[in-house]
Formats: C-alpha cells, structure tokens, sequence
C-alpha cells in the first residue's frame, strides 16, 4: 500500500530562553538526497539527543494534529504539520500499526524504524504548553525515528511502503514498555529482540536488565519528570 507523505527539512536557529532547534522546519516538494545521516538540508542541534544514523528521520502522524487542536483550542492553529519537527508527515500511519523494524521503500531509498520518539523538553517552549513533551509520551502520541538502510534520491511524490515487517513489537507497544510500564524483564527482553531497535534503545533495556531496576537519570534520556 502507497501512502502520499510529506517531507520538510529545517536548519538550526536560535530561540530566546532555550537552546537552539532546527524544530522549525519547511516543506520540500521535488527530488532531495536521503544519505544515513538524514535528508540534505536537514540539520540538528544536539547530537547526543538528536540524529545520527539511528536517528536520521523523524516521522508524525498528520491525523494527531486534529486531537491536539481540540485538547488545546486556544493553541488549534499552530498544530499542523511539521510542528513537532518531523521531516515526514503521512495520514494513515500510526504508532498503533507501525511496527519496530519495519522497512519502508520510499523512492530510491530504504528506511527502518527503530524507535518511538522521545519527545524533549523544546515542544513545550515550541507551544508554550509546559508539559506537552509529557502529554505526547502519555497519548503515545509520539511518532517515530528511522535509520536509512540504503540511501537515494526522495521526495514526496516517490512511492513510500512498507516492504518487510521484523517484530511483533508496535511503536505504540515499545513506549508502553519503556515509559509506563513498570519493571518487566519479560518485556524488556521482548523489546530487545525486535529487529531494528535503536542503539540507545537496546543500550537502555540491557541495563535495566542488567541492574534489575529503571534507571534514575530518566528525565535526562526521555524528558520526563522522575
């Protein structure tokens, strides 16, 4: 199944009272590069939380704007498309059927995802809402990052489908485990075992594993209050 997707890249600026973002970012129509590291012209502010090959795209389902529009009515304008920062914006996709390690064809390009998207602390300066990043991990709102397995020419009106499923784990399912469950070795095992997993994601269930306990610098790693 095609889905029709749109592609936005951005470039750091600076914001007055927080750090810099390249969360502001612009639609892209016609032919871009897509290399592992991401979609040229797309830029990052913090390396260690943002980009890298297991995080070279973000994606956000166009269709969650319309329930963060009514839960904040005085704020409905703003929650469109790319607000969250995301370089792809789709209707149809969702954290509930996408599934940790699946692989999309999008043009020339091969991308896998490998995990949900920890909102930061930025989407709450972005909207002047003091607790949204916390709000997205709730509603597991969140959206998802890929790695790019074989890098091409894209764009958003290339071809994007899904081409191989690797996990029963869903994106929606893989925040469940690592936000709100409380400590599951079973299911941190499960979630380790799924194909495609990000590194960090991998790192942080081992340990957990390993120290029989949720690691104490969780708002660091996922934004949220301890």
């Amino acid at each position: 199944m095609h889905h029709q997707v749109n592609v936005f890249t951005g470039k750091v600026r600076n914001y007055e009272g927080s750090r810099p973002s390249a969360i502001a970012k612009v639609q892209v129509d016609g032919e871009l590069a897509l290399t592992e590291l991401g979609l040229a012209g797309d830029e990052q502010a913090e390396k260690k939380i943002h980009g890298g090959p297991d995080r070279a795209l973000c994606h956000y389902p166009r269709e969650h704007y319309r329930e963060w529009a009514s839960a904040f009515p005085e704020q409905a304008e703003r929650f469109v498309a790319p607000a969250f920062g995301e370089n792809l914006s789709t209707e149809g996709l969702t954290e509930q059927n996408v599934y940790i390690g699946d692989i999309f064809h999008w043009g020339e390009a091969l991308i896998q995802v490998t995990q949900p998207r920890s909102p930061c602390f930025k989407v709450n300066y972005h909207f002047a809402i003091h607790d949204l990043s916390s709000l997205m991990q709730e509603s597991g709102r969140t959206g998802w990052l890929y790695r790019v397995i074989a890098p091409g020419n894209v764009s958003g009106d290339a071809p994007f489908e899904l081409v191989s499923r690797c996990s029963d784990v869903s994106v929606y399912e893989a925040a469940a485990i690592a936000w709100h469950l409380p400590f599951d070795d079973e299911q941190y095992h499960r979630l380790l075992s799924a194909a495609g997993l990000s590194v960090s994601w991998a790192r942080t269930m081992q340990k957990r594993r390993l120290s029989g306990k949720i690691e104490s610098f969780a708002p660091r790693l996922w934004g949220r209050k301890a």
